[in-house]
């Protein structure tokens, strides 16, 4: 079992608020600000509900996964014992095959921690930053029910680059590289790895969109 390296460095956590299926947090300031995942993902919010409505089953199913995936993956960065014997099958396949991608990790700077922006004027729970093969990045832990294409996941670089563009506000040091580890239940492990630069007008265009949806309804 790996040892990681925590960098000791201030952290704080916000209050956070559920409204109308919708997540906000609330800063030292006292400004409310909606979750990164409540503003990437509200182009396919009617769609993925209409998706969940139609298969319950499943839905709960991936969820659960992930939970338990993240799970695991947050126990064995915080360098906790793990009893793999007592592990579900399905849960330990999934952490198992990515452990390799995961040990490239260490000097973790935050781990299941919130942060928020005054400039984005958003605010989330980012899974992990730390160096990843010795390069300071935004990391993400995702599990799938089979290989997705890059092209599929674009909100995902979003809601990363977001955390890039927070931790620079926040701790006034700059992140240029994104990693997305993803185990999926075919047996891929894929590691996604790009500069937020590339997605930082594409996450404004979407904060622009869902300000404007929320304006409507108001």
């Amino acid at each position: 079992m790996r040892n990681f390296n925590h960098v000791q460095i201030n952290k704080q956590e916000l209050q956070r608020i559920e409204e109308n299926n919708k997540r906000f947090y609330v800063t030292p300031e006292g400004n409310r600000y909606p979750s990164v995942t409540t503003v990437t993902g509200h182009a396919k919010k009617a769609f993925f509900a209409e998706w969940r409505k139609n298969n319950p089953d499943e839905a709960k199913r991936v969820t659960v996964r992930g939970t338990r995936f993240h799970s695991l993956v947050e126990k064995y960065l915080n360098n906790e014992e793990m009893d793999r014997k007592k592990i579900n099958f399905a849960d330990l396949f999934l952490f198992s095959q990515a452990e390799v991608e995961i040990d490239k990790i260490d000097n973790i700077h935050l781990l299941e921690t919130t942060l928020w922006s005054d400039t984005l004027k958003l605010a989330g729970r980012v899974d992990c930053i730390a160096e990843f093969d010795g390069r300071l990045s935004v990391i993400d832990f995702k599990s799938a029910s089979k290989e997705k294409p890059a092209s599929d996941i674009k909100e995902y670089f979003m809601q990363a680059t977001a955390y890039a563009i927070m931790y620079q506000e926040r701790y006034g040091k700059a992140i240029d590289n994104i990693v997305i580890i993803m185990s999926s239940e075919d047996g891929m492990v894929n590691v996604y790895q790009v500069n937020p630069i590339q997605y930082v007008k594409e996450l404004f265009d979407t904060i622009k969109e869902y300000n404007s949806s929320a304006e409507l309804v108001l």
